[in-house]
Formats: structure tokens, sequence, C-alpha cells
């Protein structure tokens, strides 16, 4: 299994709630589940340093990275770090939601439902508020690393 999504590119989105403490960690599981309501998901394991704080958590904040944003998503994927020290830029946001400055595009989501499985969760959120969105193009994980999209040849 883990050979087969090695080969499966994914976008990569760090995911933020506030529980006491800020918490945060990089996901590259996460899905539109629908536009009306606007919904999506994404999986953490609960042995994941963040999960207590996800499991009770209203709100949490989707934020897709950037190509340039590498170091962030690292940042987030490493265990032990303090993951919202200096150099990482954020703020509080709507819920007491941590929101990440700079970042390609970013959600305020109010949890809707854990789903328990095997070893994860599955959580569902419905998305509430959008904020600033920036150009540019997103941050890829790809066989075990962080990649950018080639760039698009010059048209004819």
């Amino acid at each position: 299994m883990r050979s087969v999504f090695r080969q499966h590119a994914a976008g990569v989105a760090v995911i933020t709630a506030h529980g006491g403490h800020p918490v945060g960690f990089t996901a590259t599981s996460l899905s539109s589940v629908c536009l009306e309501p606007p919904m999506l998901s994404f999986g953490i394991g609960t042995s994941n340093s963040c999960w207590p704080v996800i499991a009770e958590a209203q709100y949490v904040g989707v934020h897709v990275l950037a190509d340039h944003q590498r170091e962030l998503g690292a940042t987030f994927a490493r265990s032990g770090a303090d993951r919202f020290a200096p150099p990482t830029i954020w703020h509080v946001g709507p819920g007491g939601v941590p929101l990440l400055d700079g970042v390609l595009a970013r959600l305020v989501c109010r949890v809707s439902a854990r789903i328990s499985v095997a070893s994860h969760r599955i959580v569902i959120a419905e998305a509430l508020d959008a904020g600033s969105l920036n150009s540019g193009r997103p941050l890829i994980y790809h066989d075990g690393d962080f990649h950018r999209l080639p760039d698009k040849p010059a048209a004819d």
C-alpha cells in the first residue's frame, strides 16, 4: 500500500487547531467532499501529537501551501518541532483557530464528524470562511518528498 501511494501525487496542507495551545500538522490527505454545503475531509493518526486537540476541536484551519513553502511543510511534519515559533508567521483567527500567513489558500472550518478507521480518524469539516488567497502554485508531495509543479511550456 505504501509503495502504491508514494506514486500518488498530492497537494500539501497544514491543519491547525487550538485547545489550550496551538497545534498543527502537515496533511496530504485533504479532499473535497461536497460543494453544498462546502465540506472537506482529512485523515489523522490517533498517535499524532495533535490528535488530542483535533479530537475536541470545534474549528480547524486548513492551509494549502505554496510551492515556495517547503520548509513550512517540513516544520509541521517534523515530530517534536515548535511549529508555531519563528520563522512561522501566524495569527489567531475566528474560533481561536491559528491561521498561517502567506499560504496559497486558507479555510476556517467547523468540524462536523470524526470517523474511526483503525488507528486513524477521518475528520469531516464544513468550510465557513475563506481567508486571503495568494497567487502562486501549490506544493506537491510525491515519492516521499516535496516538489514543485514543472513550469508550463510556452504557448506557440
